[in-house]
């Protein structure tokens, strides 16, 4: 059993030039397609975004935040920007869940279907759809908090947002409860060449207002283990605003081809007594990495981040996160396992910062990991950076393989070593899954996990 924990891996990366290049043929390919509203406000965010860009330069180990990360392998394929593709209802049935048959938007290859889309069971006191059927009003919060986000740049932010075409938006207005759960459904249709798909999401929650959100980025083929020879790049954003004691349950998942890249960032702001819940599940893609970025900026505020990933073959997957507790009695708390076989990588990082003005603080931290074979790694850094002096906070990471002793104690009640090893892999992960409030989809997703547990 290898394990890798907070040391330099120096594997060959691009050099400048050929960075920059890169860049700029992806920038290019950003640039291809208009957006489908003439707007100025979008007209501006691509073109800041566009000089963003040329400022930044693509990361590699070299940078503090990815020197675990090895992306090279995007470097071997030349992608173009995804062409428009159909998809019958019979297929996009097979995605969407039963408590959000009347309450999901659909996008393909990162454009909006409005036939695939049904919103019918929502109340008409939200906005949820793409850009082109904004009030006046809903436009001007678009404009107010779209590109909006805090903290440090990236180029993968800033590619998205130079590319943007449409956004889905949920608008939800004050003391709104939004009883049905939504559905965001982000479809991939590979081609003959490789394609960048950019998703783009905003969700404005008003003050005492209330939803719970599904975010679901996958293929057309339900087993994320599927190879197409058909890669693709989703480069997904999302933006999400919690205004004064607004409360948003998020469950994000990611199943993408094995063929496939995903990079996404997830950035949050949440105001004073505000409350939000990131149930976070990774099966998919060759390479994946997402990155939470949380500003608490009110008293009161809390934040829950619940995490699972299970990688095996060569499979690379990275979870960076960021909570950021600006004020006094702001509570996080984060859990993320990660179930690691084959050849398979997974990197966890989890910032909690805890300034001088957030006083009264509660904030925990665990990465648990179980590494099925010998040839599975982990790097894992928790982190707390605590100047305040009255406040609660913990932190830690454990690495494992399967207890010799819970085998045996399974055998000994009538278990063959097989069934042992999945009863045991299955519970490990059931304590995220069952943290997501829609059942259906909790029970596709144990049933993913146990698929793959028998497979390996």
């Amino acid at each position: 059993m290898r394990i890798i924990y907070l040391n330099r891996m120096n594997n060959p990366t691009l050099d400048k030039t050929g960075s920059e290049t890169y860049l700029d043929n992806l920038l290019q390919q950003c640039q291809a397609n208009p957006p489908v509203i003439d707007a100025d406000y979008l007209q501006t965010l691509r073109k800041n975004a566009v000089s963003e860009v040329q400022e930044l330069s693509f990361p590699s180990k070299r940078d503090e935040e990815w020197r675990f990360t090895d992306i090279s392998q995007l470097y071997e394929l030349e992608f173009t920007a995804a062409k428009p593709a159909t998809v019958s209802q019979q297929i996009a049935d097979i995605f969407i869940l039963p408590e959000t048959q009347k309450s999901c938007l659909v996008f393909v290859n990162g454009q909006y279907v409005s036939q695939l889309s049904n919103v019918s069971a929502l109340p008409t006191d939200i906005y949820i759809g793409n850009l082109s059927n904004l009030s006046d009003t809903q436009k001007s919060k678009v404009v107010k908090f779209l590109g909006k986000q805090e903290g440090e740049r990236d180029a993968f932010t800033a590619l998205n947002t130079a590319g943007i075409r449409d956004v889905a938006v949920i608008l939800v207005n004050p003391n709104i409860i939004v009883e049905t759960p939504i559905e965001l459904l982000f479809i991939a249709v590979g081609s003959d060449s490789p394609s960048l798909i950019q998703p783009r999401t905003l969700v404005v929650a008003e003050k005492g207002s209330s939803l719970s959100l599904v975010e679901y980025y996958g293929r057309l083929e339900q087993c994320s283990e599927v190879i197409q020879n058909q890669p693709y790049f989703t480069n997904s954003v999302t933006e999400i605003c919690l205004e004064d004691n607004a409360q948003i349950n998020h469950s994000r998942i990611q199943r993408e081809l094995a063929d496939s890249f995903h990079i996404g960032k997830t950035a949050i702001t949440q105001n004073q007594d505000s409350r939000y819940t990131c149930n976070e599940v990774n099966l998919g893609a060759k390479l994946s990495r997402h990155t939470l970025q949380i500003w608490q900026n009110g008293k009161q505020t809390e934040t829950n981040l619940n995490g699972l990933t299970m990688i095996d073959g060569e499979q690379i997957s990275d979870t960076h996160s960021a909570v950021l507790l600006n004020h006094t009695h702001g509570t996080a708390h984060q859990l993320h396992k990660c179930i690691i076989d084959g050849n398979g990588h997974g990197i966890f990082n989890g910032k909690i910062f805890v300034p001088k003005p957030a006083q009264v603080t509660n904030a925990t931290q665990l990465n648990r990991n179980l590494l099925l074979s010998p040839k599975a790694r982990i790097n894992t850094k928790p982190e707390l950076q605590i100047t305040a002096d009255n406040v609660k906070c913990s932190h830690g990471a454990t690495i494992s393989q399967l207890e010799a002793d819970e085998l045996f104690y399974l055998q000994s009640r009538g278990l063959n070593e097989t069934d042992s090893r999945h009863l045991l892999i299955d519970a490990f992960a059931a304590e995220i899954l069952e943290k997501i409030p829609l059942t259906s989809l909790r029970q596709r997703l144990t049933q993913c996990v146990v698929c793959r547990t028998l497979d390996a």
